[in-house]
C-alpha cells in the first residue's frame, strides 16, 4: 500500500500547496503529475510486482480519504481558477488539478463503486455526481461490464475509430443505455427508492450551485471546465484500454465469456501507483470485485501498451499515430485462438446487480 499511498497523497499535497502558496507551486504540480510521473515509469524507480502478495489489503481506507478530499480540492480549485490571480499560476492549476481529477479521483470512484460496502459505493457515486459524469456509475456497472469488448458496448471502441469518433458516441450512448438498464432493474422490482438517475442529476447541480455561491459565473465557468477535462481523460481511458479487442461468437453462437484478453494494460510502477492500478485493467474485468492492491498481470497472456497509460492516452489525441502503433498490435491479438471457456481469469458478461450503487 506504501506506494500508492506516496502517489495519491503525494499529489494531493502538492495540490494543497499550490492553492494555498501559489507561486511556483501550481507549476510543480503540474510537473509533478505529467513530468515527474512519466519520469519515474521511464526509469522504473517504482517498482510494481506483476502478481502481488495478496495480503488482505484491501485500500479501502486510502480510497475514502482520497473521496473525502476530492470535494475541497475540486471547489478550492474552483474557487482559486476563478479569481483575478497571475494567469500562469490559474493555467497550471487548472490542468494539474483536472489531471488530478480525470487520473485519480476517476480511479479511486472506479473502485469505490466496485466495493460491498453501501457507503463507499455511494461515496463514488458523490465523486462522479460532482464531476457531472454519475451516469458513467450505471453505465460502468451494468453496461460496460456486461458486453465489453463487442459492439454493443458504447465504451469499447473498434479498430479503427478515431477517439474523436468515440467520445461523443461513449457519452451519449453509456448515458442512455445506462438509463435503459436501470429503468429495466426497476421494472423486475430489483431496486426500491429514489431513480439512480435522479440521484445523478442532484448531485450535478448540487456541484454547480456549489460552484455558483463560491465565484459566481466564473465559477461556474471553471468548474465546467474541470469537468469536461476529467471527463475526457475518463473517455480516454476506456478508448485505450479496449480499443479493437473484440470477444468471439462460441460454437453455440453466444459471445464468449470477458476474458485476459479483451483489455490493454500496462505495467508501469508510478503511473499504475497513482491511478490505483487502473492501468491492470484484464484482471479488473476478470475479478470486478477483487481489490486494486491485489491486481494482478500476465505479459504472455494479456494485451499490454506500449507505453504508460497517460501517454498513450495522449498519443489516442493523434489518430495517424495511434493508428500506426496500435491497429497491428489489435489484430494480432484478434487473431489468437479464444481461450477455453471455465479457464481461470474468466467470469460469466456480466458485474452482477449487486454491485449497484
Amino acid at each position: 500500500m506504501t506506494r500508492f499511498t506516496l502517489a495519491t497523497l503525494g499529489m494531493v499535497a502538492l495540490l494543497i500547496a499550490a492553492m494555498t502558496l501559489g507561486g511556483a507551486w501550481p507549476v510543480l504540480a503540474l510537473a509533478g503529475i505529467t513530468v515527474g510521473v512519466f519520469a519515474l515509469d521511464r526509469i522504473a524507480l517504482v517498482s510494481a510486482p506483476d502478481r502481488p502478495a495478496q495480503e488482505g489489503a484491501d485500500g479501502d481506507a486510502l480510497s475514502v480519504v482520497l473521496g473525502i478530499a476530492h470535494f475541497p480540492l475540486l471547489y478550492a480549485g474552483t474557487a482559486q481558477i476563478a479569481t483575478d490571480g497571475p494567469v500562469a499560476g490559474r493555467v497550471a492549476l487548472f490542468v494539474a488539478l483536472s489531471l488530478f481529477l480525470g487520473q485519480v479521483s476517476n480511479s479511486n470512484a472506479h473502485m469505490l463503486i466496485h466495493r460491498a460496502g453501501r457507503w463507499h459505493r455511494r461515496l463514488g457515486v458523490a465523486v462522479y455526481s460532482s464531476l457531472l459524469f454519475g451516469h458513467h456509475v450505471s453505465a460502468h456497472l451494468r453496461v460496460h461490464h456486461k458486453y465489453v469488448a463487442t459492439a454493443r458496448d458504447p465504451n469499447s471502441a473498434p479498430l479503427g475509430q478515431s477517439f474523436y469518433g468515440f467520445a461523443p458516441r461513449a457519452w451519449i450512448g453509456s448515458f442512455q443505455m445506462g438509463l435503459r438498464a436501470d429503468n429495466a432493474l426497476r421494472a423486475r422490482g430489483g431496486k426500491q427508492g429514489a431513480h439512480p438517475y435522479m440521484t445523478y442529476f442532484a448531485g450535478a447541480a448540487l456541484s454547480l450551485l456549489i460552484a455558483a455561491r463560491i465565484a459566481g459565473g466564473a465559477g461556474l465557468c471553471a468548474l465546467l471546465g474541470l469537468c469536461v477535462y476529467a471527463q475526457t481523460q475518463l473517455l480516454l481511458s476506456d478508448y485505450v484500454q479496449h480499443y479493437g479487442l473484440r470477444r468471439r461468437a462460441t460454437g453455440t453462437g453466444r459471445l464468449e465469456p470477458v476474458g485476459p484478453r479483451h483489455s490493454w494494460n500496462t505495467p508501469h510502477g508510478a503511473s499504475s501507483a497513482l491511478m490505483l492500478n487502473a492501468p491492470r485493467h484484464s484482471d479488473h474485468h476478470a475479478h470486478p470485485l477483487r481489490p486494486y492492491p491485489d491486481l494482478a498481470l500476465d505479459r504472455g497472456g494479456m494485451p499490454m501498451l506500449p507505453h504508460a497509460l497517460p501517454v498513450m492516452a495522449v498519443i489516442a489525441l493523434l489518430p495517424p499515430a495511434w493508428r500506426r502503433m496500435m491497429d497491428a498490435r489489435a489484430q494480432s491479438w484478434q487473431r489468437r485462438s479464444a481461450p477455453p471457456a471455465g479457464t481461470p481469469g474468466h467470469i460469466a458478461p456480466t458485474c452482477g446487480d449487486d454491485t449497484a450503487p
